[in-house]
């Protein structure tokens, strides 16, 4: 139970229903800011004289810098993101939250030293846990993992996995094979195992272009279109037969819409009443997996012309009322605040309370806070 002080009316704004933010993205403040969490002084001294070599091609020039909100700079100087008081004045106490979910987006796995990127994502972690978890008892992380190597990322997930401060796996959406085949399998088996949900993340890189098309030439094209990625791994977490092999495992697509969900359920279906003889392992329809596994953040909210038919993408996939999870992408320019994040409609009895609130504690086991007065 997290107990906190009680903060006045004055000091934040009002809304329905507790908060569960679901993406909140923690900066390093400077360059050297990881040094002294490296286990090694091998890795170490690799990290300060040689550093990470990445994708070509995967880091796509910001309209906005760091993809950050223009007033989310700390006062004292570092970038956005960075200073843990100035997010408690700025999200955390400003909208009264219960929890956060930190995403940290610093490409470990993305490296194509793995061994180094498995030292990275041990010292990332190491980073978060003294810097972020231990001083506000608010927030909560993503365990970063090597993924791209499923016997080191297994080795991370024993020695930080139990942690109480991590409540789920972070990875990326573009990786360089599809997420259900067998070279991440062994990551899968441990996550079930310690019951930890698989947080997949925009981004990241894998050697293959970003779109499905080749590369793009603007930020605007990679933006829209990153929700077409999550489609791919959709798909190949169930025709793979993941959840036939870890029955038990849940999956959080994070930042990247949900509008696309019905029709991908859709389609998935359609193609299996006649191709089923190819994936003989599934056991019931492609949509079923899909309603059962699978939870999403809402930023970006889905924002129809005609505000009605955000309750009509409700009704094609009944099953997301109790999947989706509200997040704001803090401090990310494209921020949704939690009063302004719904269209002006009659919702569905209970579907707020469980979007801002209730699906995330579900999902994550998070007990209610409670707040005390001062002594």
């Amino acid at each position: 139970m997290v107990v906190t002080l009680p903060r006045s009316s004055a000091d934040r704004r009002q809304t329905k229903y507790p908060i569960i933010d679901g993406d909140i993205h923690p900066t390093l403040k400077s360059p050297r800011a990881l040094d002294k969490y490296f286990l090694t002084d091998e890795w170490r001294q690799y990290h300060q004289s040689i550093g990470g070599r990445g994708f070509t091609g995967t880091s796509v020039p910001r309209t906005y810098p760091n993809a950050a909100r223009v007033d989310a700079y700390p006062p004292n100087g570092g970038p956005a993101g960075s200073d843990l008081d100035f997010m408690r004045l700025q999200l955390l106490d400003a909208w009264d939250m219960e929890y956060g979910i930190l995403q940290p987006l610093m490409g470990a796995a993305s490296v194509r030293n793995l061994e180094y990127g498995a030292a990275l994502s041990s010292a990332i972690n190491e980073w978060q846990i003294a810097e972020w978890l231990i001083p506000e008892p608010r927030l909560r992380s993503g365990l970063v993992v090597p993924y791209e190597d499923g016997p080191m990322s297994v080795a991370e997930i024993e020695r930080r996995g139990s942690y109480p401060g991590f409540v789920q796996l972070m990875m990326a959406m573009r990786t360089s094979e599809p997420l259900g085949r067998p070279k991440y399998w062994p990551i899968y088996e441990a996550a079930e195992a310690r019951g930890l949900p698989l947080g997949i993340h925009v981004g990241g890189g894998g050697g293959v272009p970003t779109s499905g098309a080749g590369w793009p030439s603007y930020y605007i094209e990679d933006h829209t279109g990153q929700s077409t990625a999550f489609h791919t791994q959709v798909s190949s977490f169930i025709f793979e037969g993941i959840f036939e092999r870890f029955p038990k495992l849940k999956v959080v697509l994070i930042e990247g819409g949900f509008a696309w969900v019905p029709s991908l359920a859709w389609r998935m279906d359609a193609a299996w009443s006649k191709l089923r003889g190819e994936v003989p392992k599934l056991q019931r329809k492609p949509s079923e997996y899909f309603a059962e596994h699978f939870w999403l953040t809402t930023q970006p909210m889905e924002e129809p012309p005609v505000p009605h038919q955000f309750v009509q993408l409700l009704e094609q996939a009944p099953w997301l009322q109790d999947k989706l999870m509200f997040a704001t992408d803090y401090p990310h320019w494209d921020f949704d605040a939690p009063d302004a994040c719904l269209p002006d409609v009659e919702l569905p009895d209970g579907f707020e309370e469980k979007l801002m609130v209730g699906n995330a504690r579900k999902l994550y086991r998070l007990p209610a806070r409670i707040e005390r007065t001062h002594a």
